[in-house]
C-alpha cells in the first residue's frame, strides 16, 4: 500500500488547474496545523498537558464515555507528580477540564494527520503531483508522524518525577510543528503565488527576509523556554525588569552558560530583546519594501510585527491570561506566514524552458 501510494506520488503533474484544489488542500493542511499549535498553547497554559497518562494513538481518540472509564482516567491522573505536587484534591470536574483540552489537542493532532495523509493519496491517486512535490509531501507526512511521537515524549518527561514536561522538549515539540507548518505553507505559496523578483533590490531583500525568519524562529524557540519555565509569571514590568535591566540572579547556575536556557530570569530577558530585535529587523525589512512590486507584503509584515510585538508586552503585563497566551503563539505564526510569503514573493520569475 505504502509503495503504491509512493509510486502515485511521483508521477508527472496534470495541467495546472489541477493544482486550485492542491492549493486549497495544502492551506487548509497549514491552517489545521496553525490550529493545534493554538490549541497546544492553550493546554499549556491551562495546565492540561500532563492530564492524559498514555499514548493510545488509535483508542484513545474518544474520550471516557462513562462514569467508570472517567473514574479511571482520573485515577491514573492521581498517580501523576503533578497531582501530587500541585493538584492535591482536584475535583473530578476540575479534572474533566484540563483533560479536555489534552484530548482536544491530541485528536486535532490526529485529523490533521488524516486529512494530510488522505489529501496526499487523492491527489497521487489522481497523478496531480509531481516528483519534487510529491517527495516533499511524503516527507513532510513522515515528519508529522515524529511529530506525535515527540508529543508523547513531551508528555513523558512530566509523568516521573517532576510535575511539568521539559521544557527543552517543549521547544521542540514547537519548533517541528513550526517547520511543518512553514514547509506546507511553502508548498502552497509555490502554487499560488507570482514571483514579483525581476528588481534591483530584490536579491537584498531575499536575505533581508531570510533573516527576518531565521530571527522570528529563535525567538519562538526562546518563547517556548519561557512557556515551559512559567517565566512569564515574574518580571511583570516593561521595559525594565522590576526597575532592573537584568535582574540580579540571572547568571546564579553553575556553569554560566545554563542560566542562558534554565534560568527563569534570563530565559525571559532573552526572550524580551530577541523580540525587540526581531521587530527592529521586520520594521526595517518593511521600509525597504517601499517602492518595490513587494510593497504590501511588506505593509503587511510591518504591521504584523507591531501587533505581535504589543501582544507579547500585554501578555507579560497581564501575567500570562489564556486568552492573550494563545493569541501572541498564534500572532507569531501568522508573522511567519507573512514573511514566508514575502520571501517566496521576492524570488525571480524563472526562466521558460
Amino acid at each position: 500500500m505504502q509503495s503504491t501510494l509512493a509510486a502515485a506520488a511521483l508521477r508527472p503533474p496534470a495541467a495546472a488547474s489541477a493544482m486550485r484544489p492542491v492549493a486549497a488542500w495544502l492551506f487548509l493542511s497549514a491552517a489545521m496545523v496553525f490550529a493545534a499549535a493554538v490549541i497546544g498553547a492553550i493546554t499549556r497554559l491551562t495546565e492540561s498537558g500532563l492530564s492524559i497518562v498514555e499514548w493510545a494513538p488509535i483508542t484513545g481518540t474518544l474520550p471516557p464515555l462513562s462514569d467508570q472509564a472517567w473514574a479511571d482516567a482520573f485515577a491514573a491522573y492521581k498517580a501523576t507528580p503533578q497531582y501530587r505536587y500541585m493538584n492535591a484534591g482536584m475535583s473530578l470536574e476540575a479534572f474533566q477540564h484540563i483533560f479536555f483540552w489534552e484530548w482536544l489537542h491530541r485528536f486535532w493532532d490526529r485529523l490533521t494527520g488524516l486529512v494530510f495523509a488522505a489529501g496526499l493519496a487523492w491527489f497521487a491517486w489522481r497523478r496531480a503531483l509531481g516528483w519534487p512535490l510529491g517527495l516533499r509531501l511524503l516527507g513532510l507526512l513522515v515528519l508529522g508522524g515524529a511529530q506525535g511521537v515527540l508529543g508523547w515524549l513531551m508528555v513523558a518527561s512530566g509523568l516521573n518525577e517532576r510535575p511539568s514536561v521539559s521544557h527543552y522538549l517543549l521547544a521542540a515539540h514547537l519548533g517541528l510543528a513550526v517547520l511543518l507548518y512553514a514547509l506546507i505553507l511553502w508548498a502552497a505559496y509555490g502554487l499560488t503565488l507570482p514571483r514579483l523578483g525581476d528588481f534591483a533590490r530584490a536579491p537584498s531583500l531575499r536575505r533581508h527576509t531570510s533573516i527576518a525568519i531565521a530571527c522570528v524562529a529563535v525567538t519562538m524557540c526562546w518563547g517556548a523556554f519561557v512557556a515551559g519555565l512559567d517565566a512569564g509569571q515574574v518580571y511583570n514590568t516593561f521595559p525594565l525588569m522590576d526597575g532592573r535591566l537584568l535582574p540580579p540572579e540571572s547568571f546564579s547556575i553553575i556553569p554560566a552558560w545554563l542560566n542562558w536556557f534554565d534560568n527563569t530570569a534570563l530565559v525571559q530577558f532573552t526572550h524580551r530583546w530577541l523580540a525587540i530585535g526581531t521587530a527592529l529587523v521586520v520594521l526595517s525589512l518593511a521600509f525597504r519594501c517601499s517602492r518595490t512590486p513587494v510593497v504590501g507584503w511588506g505593509h503587511l509584515v510591518g504591521l504584523m510585527v507591531v501587533v505581535q510585538l504589543c501582544l507579547g508586552i500585554s501578555t507579560l503585563l497581564t501575567k500570562v491570561p489564556v486568552w492573550l497566551g494563545a493569541m501572541h503563539q498564534a500572532g507569531a505564526l501568522l508573522l511567519l506566514a507573512l514573511l514566508l510569503a514575502l520571501r517566496f514573493a521576492s524570488r525571480p520569475t524563472p526562466e521558460p524552458r
